[in-house]
Formats: structure tokens, C-alpha cells, sequence
């Protein structure tokens, strides 16, 4: 299989545009998905017998074959971008919701009841402590969504709106591999740089995760002298 360097130089406005154009659909999704989940987590972590109907109904939709989710929504979206990022939305809400979940869960109990022993409201105990200390499960399943509606974009190809998926299609129906290999190589880039600039976000946002380098202390070693003997036996 050759790749026709020439082609790629040529069509690099081209290259740039579909790039743009399904990040935006894949962050959109994300940042809707996060939005959506948050509240749900929250209900799900208080109010403990939602749980599992709120958990179960996202494991459901998250079963549906994608093709599928976008041909459902055609007849209430069309052939429009709203269909590829509520069809990609659906898909990060399983990832969100549970890690959130699970990110509320892991938040220590000591920490909460020093919050109300200080007579810190609960919206305010939420936004100060809980979060943010479940904020490093969050953004492990931030990452994991975004890197997913990366991938998940190219499936839209198929109602007409896929991003660099356009790339699949044109090389597959011409016979010609070097837009499929484009392709490929930048939608693995987006994953890639995606989920290094979340990871400095997380580090950033985080600061109390990093620990602090603590140096040995030297230990001298002591000479050990030998009793002389009298050589008297």
C-alpha cells in the first residue's frame, strides 16, 4: 500500500477543515455528556435507590449499535450535526455518569462532616470539597468519553456527517487507501493530543495528588574498632 504524498499536500486545506470539524462534534458531545451527568451523579450518589435505575438506563443506551442511535434521531434531527452529537452524547453519558458516581463515592467521609461541623452549606459543600476531590475519577472517565466520541465520529459518515469518517468513505468507494491512511493517522492524533492536554488539565487542577519529593537523610557510618587483645593466653 503507497500513499500519495502529493495528494495529502494538495488537499491540506481540506485535511485542516474536517479535522476542525470533528473535534467539534467530539468536544461538543463531551462537554453536553458532562453536563447532563454531573446532576444525575449527584441525584444518584444522594439518593441511593436511583442508583441503579439511573446507572442501568445509561449501561442500556449504551448497547444500542451506533449506526442505530443515528438512525433513530434522523426522523426528529435529519441529516444534521444535532444528530451526530446527541447520538455521540448518549455515548459518553454511561462513561460519565458511573465515574462521577464512583468519584462522589470515593470522597472520604472525614472530609464532608469537617465541611458541616464548619457549617458549610451542602450546594457549597458539594462545590468545594466533594468535586474537587473526586474530580481526579471524573476526569479519568473525561478522558475515556473523549477519546470514544473521537473515535465514535467517523460512524456519523453514514447519515452524512462524519469528519475526517468522509476520508473512510472517499478512499474506500475510489479504491484509493491514501485518504483512509489520513484518516486514520489524524483521528489517532486528535485521541492522542486530546487526552495529553485533559492530563495536564487534571494535574493543573489537582495540585494536592502531586507528592512532594522528600530526601533521604544521609546516614554516616560509624567505624567499628576492634578491642585490642593482650595476646596473653
Amino acid at each position: 500500500m503507497t500513499v500519495d504524498w502529493s495528494w495529502i499536500s494538495d488537499h491540506a486545506g481540506d485535511l485542516t477543515t474536517l479535522t476542525l470539524s470533528h473535534l467539534q462534534a467530539a468536544l461538543t458531545a463531551v462537554v453536553l455528556g458532562l453536563l447532563i451527568s454531573l446532576p444525575l451523579a449527584v441525584l444518584a450518589h444522594r439518593v441511593r435507590p436511583l442508583r441503579g435505575l439511573l446507572l442501568g438506563m445509561s449501561n442500556v443506551l449504551f448497547t444500542i449499535p451506533s449506526i442505530a442511535v443515528f438512525v433513530l434521531l434522523l426522523p426528529v434531527s435529519g441529516l444534521t450535526r444535532t444528530t451526530t452529537v446527541v447520538g455521540l452524547t448518549i455515548y459518553t453519558l454511561v462513561v460519565l455518569l458511573r465515574n462521577t458516581v464512583e468519584g462522589l463515592d470515593s470522597v472520604p467521609a472525614k472530609a464532608r462532616e469537617a465541611a458541616v461541623a464548619m457549617g458549610t452549606r451542602p450546594l457549597r459543600t458539594l462545590l468545594t470539597v466533594e468535586l474537587p476531590l473526586a474530580l481526579p475519577v471524573i476526569m479519568a472517565g473525561v478522558r475515556i468519553a473523549t477519546v470514544m466520541s473521537i473515535s465514535l465520529v467517523s460512524v456519523a459518515t453514514y447519515i452524512g456527517d462524519g469528519g475526517l469518517g468522509q476520508l473512510f468513505t472517499d478512499g474506500f468507494q475510489r479504491n484509493f487507501p491514501t485518504p483512509v491512511v489520513a484518516g486514520i493517522f489524524l483521528t489517532l492524533l486528535l485521541a492522542l493530543v486530546a487526552d495529553a492536554l485533559l492530563v495536564t488539565v487534571q494535574y493543573v487542577l489537582t495540585p494536592w495528588t502531586r507528592r512532594p519529593r522528600t530526601k533521604r537523610p544521609r546516614t554516616t557510618r560509624l567505624r567499628t574498632t576492634r578491642p585490642r587483645t593482650s595476646g596473653k593466653g
